[in-house]
């Protein structure tokens, strides 16, 4: 199977978008790490280096969309969601401005840069803002259609894309992406996976390895964090009776937390989680930090069978 990160989808999608759509691309000194190199070069009249300048970029951005213009805005996701938070804030969500804003290196699976990098809090932060939706695809092909359904969508929205490669397996030819429309990967009567970025991959392995113990364990695709598919929800929640959900991400806040408000309206609850149990990161490789964190397709099996008993 095919590796590529979600954040080479991105770079590519900027490039091969560019002809169908007019936008512009800001950078904060990081191209070849975001992937707006390719882009840098081939349009260099709609690309800008802004430096190591994060909240200046924002406000560019923002200054840029006021008069009409699509924007993307890569950096960190670290940068993207906490330095240039205010910024995100009062000048592009407040005004619900036409800013992308594309946050890479995303979550502890980024490896060894440590928990300063390790954005843990991004999804929290951004899909609290007002105007603000939440996208986070789950390998580089759904990030090309991340980006194009962000173009295509008026107002702030908040792409997050991870550093390493991981497979690429939304390649059918019935694939779809629809802006706040979960993807059902599978359906299981036992247990409902609800999973973003990479751990949708994790889900799906382990629901193959429990199909082979008679257990059904169905695998969701919460692409779109904010808005939320409370029906795909309500589906899961009413077909499996058990729910899971499983995230690159602090407990607080995120996918846990968005799919617990909304189980909550229907009367249910939520059986389990798989996520940063609200420490920081540390310097590793990733799969040395996927066990660290339980990160992985074995801890969803786990749960799952604990939950059968």
């Amino acid at each position: 199977m095919e590796k590529l990160s979600t954040r080479a989808g991105y770079g590519k999608a900027l490039v091969e978008l560019a002809e169908k759509y007019h936008y512009y691309v800001l950078d904060a000194d990081l191209a070849e790490a975001t992937k707006t190199i390719d882009f840098s070069k081939k349009y260099p009249e709609r690309f800008f280096d802004m430096g190591i300048a994060e909240s200046d970029m924002m406000g560019t951005a923002a200054g840029l969309a006021s008069c009409g213009a699509t924007v993307f805005a890569s950096t960190f996701a670290i940068f993207a969601a906490g330095r240039a938070y205010e910024q995100v804030r009062n000048a592009i969500c407040y005004n619900n401005l036409n800013v992308k804003v594309a946050g890479t290196h995303g979550g502890i699976l980024i490896g060894e840069d440590g928990g300063s990098h390790q954005a843990i809090e991004d999804v929290s932060l951004m899909r609290t803002i007002p105007n603000m939706k939440v996208l986070v695809p789950s390998d580089a092909v759904e990030a090309k259609y991340a980006v194009e359904a962000a173009i295509n969508e008026p107002g702030p929205v908040y792409l997050r894309f991870g550093r390493y490669d991981v497979p690429v397996f939304n390649t059918n030819e019935d694939y779809s992406f629809t802006f706040g429309k979960a993807n059902v990967l599978k359906k299981g009567s036992d247990v409902t996976v609800i999973a973003m970025g990479d751990m949708v991959y994790e889900a799906l392995v382990a629901s193959e390895e429990l199909e082979k113990e008679g257990i059904s364990v169905g695998v969701v695709n919460m692409h779109t964090v904010k808005p939320i598919d409370k029906d795909a929800i309500k589906i899961a929640l009413e077909s499996s009776g058990h729910i899971i959900t499983a995230e690159d991400h602090n407990v607080f806040g995120g996918l846990y937390s968005a799919v617990a408000e909304v189980v909550a309206e229907f009367g249910g609850k939520i059986s389990d989680r798989i996520a940063v149990e609200d420490r920081f990161g540390q310097s590793g490789n990733r799969p040395d930090l996927q066990k660290e964190y339980g990160l992985t397709a074995e801890n969803i099996i786990a749960k799952i069978r604990n939950l059968m008993k």
